[in-house]
């Protein structure tokens, strides 16, 4: 059933709007899967806060007009489902590379981050960028290995000493 010009306004203005506030865009090539498939795949990535539309590329260019992602224009060709990271840059690419894996008719044709247009062999290491949470325990422990080195480093002149005392008291008793 063909879409209605209002219809047609409201989901440009839709996608305009996710896209604007994205960090990561995904195009991926979608022929073959099931209406089932595709169930599951949404499904995967609501979990992710990944918003997934198939739009038709007409629309989609209009969509990702004004955005950071203007640059997926060129990349809009045969039927693709866009896929955005809403809270994390990677989440989107970690969406698809695992629905792939198990489903070989999803075929990504585009990555897109920060208003950079990237080859789909790059959706590996946009899908390895840590979780913010991940980034941030990475971080905490960059800030508490020097203090950690530090307090070994004031705590071991005492401790060796205890050693010293402690194999000279073992000396005197075996003698």
């Amino acid at each position: 059933m063909p879409l209605r010009l209002e219809d047609k306004k409201a989901l440009v203005a839709e996608v305009n709007q996710v896209a604007a506030s994205a960090f990561s865009a995904v195009a991926a090539e979608y022929s073959g899967l099931s209406v089932a498939q595709m169930t599951e795949f949404r499904a995967s990535a609501r979990d992710e806060s990944v918003y997934v539309r198939v739009v038709k590329n007409t629309l989609a260019k209009r969509a990702v007009a004004g955005t950071a992602f203007e640059c997926l224009v060129d990349a809009l060709k045969g039927p693709l489902v866009l896929a955005f990271s809403q809270d994390d840059p990677g989440a989107a690419a970690r969406v698809v590379k695992k629905f792939a894996k198990n489903n070989k008719d999803l075929v990504t044709k585009a990555v897109a981050i920060g208003g950079e247009l990237y080859p789909a062999s790059d959706l590996e290491r946009l899908a390895a960028l840590p979780t913010l949470d991940q980034a941030r325990a990475i971080f905490l422990g960059l800030l508490q290995a020097p203090a950690g080195k530090f307090v070994r480093t004031i705590a071991e002149p005492p401790a060796m000493l205890a050693r010293v005392l402690s194999a000279y008291k073992d000396q005197q008793q075996a003698a």
